[in-house]
């Protein structure tokens, strides 16, 4: 037990640290750890070499422990771009004036979450969220995921107009959609809600074994993730950076990288486009 807040601290520090190796110039982003770090890393470093080309500027990318994290980096000025999900976008540019939702991935106009149960529940997909979801575990992903919490949740009160905690006998947060995937594959918990593209991604990779685990219910389609920039990168990169930055992303069309993510493109976005979003966690009580 004594060992655990010392390496909280240095977790910390060595956070710390990689933010204040980045001089006053260099322009440096982070993203929402959705999934496994070394896939974060190896798609990161490549959007930090292909904006680094494209702007002609020094910009880095610096990985972060937690969704909350990664607004806080943002809202402290840490990073100035990021790779949000539809809620942490919401969050972080509400605490900085001015910042926009500049692109989104063409996936991310009408993005989905899979509910995915273990076999042994007997559950079988079906056109409503399963009525035998009742009384079995469930994993959320990350507190702070669209995705991952937000939207099941929603969808979790809409169809029994009660708690997930009051629907299912023990509810859990894994953390990231991977990890969601990998615990009800494992039979940890019997039913999760994950991102639809990272189970397209695991599934095309032969990742997934078919026989431990389904999918069971996919949402309607709700807007998701997006890159958000602070609105003072102007004042402090030379004026019409924020335009640059928007451009460079939509030009984006290298096949690796894109698949990545995976998306098809880059498509530009407004924070008008993720008023659903903070309608919702407006109404379930996840932001005031």
């Amino acid at each position: 037990m004594t060992f655990k807040p010392i390496r909280t601290l240095l977790s910390s520090v060595a956070l710390t640290l990689a933010f204040n190796t980045a001089s006053a110039e260099t322009f440096v982003f982070t993203a929402i750890p959705d999934e496994d770090e070394t896939k974060l890393v190896e798609r990161f470093e490549g959007i930090a070499n292909y904006l680094s080309e494209e702007l002609d500027a020094d910009v880095r990318y610096i990985p972060v422990k937690s969704y909350a994290a990664a607004v806080s980096a943002f809202r402290n000025n840490q990073v100035q771009l990021a790779w949000f999900g539809g809620l942490s976008g919401v969050q972080a540019r509400s605490l900085v004036p001015g910042s926009q939702a500049i692109a989104q991935g063409t996936e991310d106009q009408a993005f989905y979450v899979y509910f995915v149960a273990h076999s042994s529940t007997g559950l079988e997909r079906e056109d409503s969220l399963p009525e035998d979801v009742r009384g079995k575990t469930f994993t959320f992903g990350s507190k702070g995921s669209t995705s991952g919490r937000l939207i099941p949740e929603y969808h979790i009160r809409e169809t029994f107009g009660e708690a997930p905690e009051e629907v299912f006998s023990r509810v859990g947060y894994s953390g990231n959609h991977t990890r969601t995937l990998r615990l009800v594959e494992s039979g940890t918990y019997e039913v999760g809600a994950m991102n639809f593209a990272v189970w397209e991604k695991e599934l095309e990779d032969g990742n997934i074994d078919t026989d431990a685990v389904k999918v069971i219910w996919k949402t309607p389609g709700f807007p998701n993730y997006q890159w958000s920039i602070r609105g003072d990168v102007d004042e402090n990169y030379g004026e019409g950076f924020t335009d640059r930055v928007r451009e460079a992303l939509l030009a984006l069309d290298d096949p690796e990288l894109l698949e990545s993510f995976p998306r098809s493109a880059f498509i530009p976005a407004s924070n008008d486009d993720y008023e659903p979003i903070r309608s919702v966690a407006k109404e379930i009580g996840i932001i005031d």
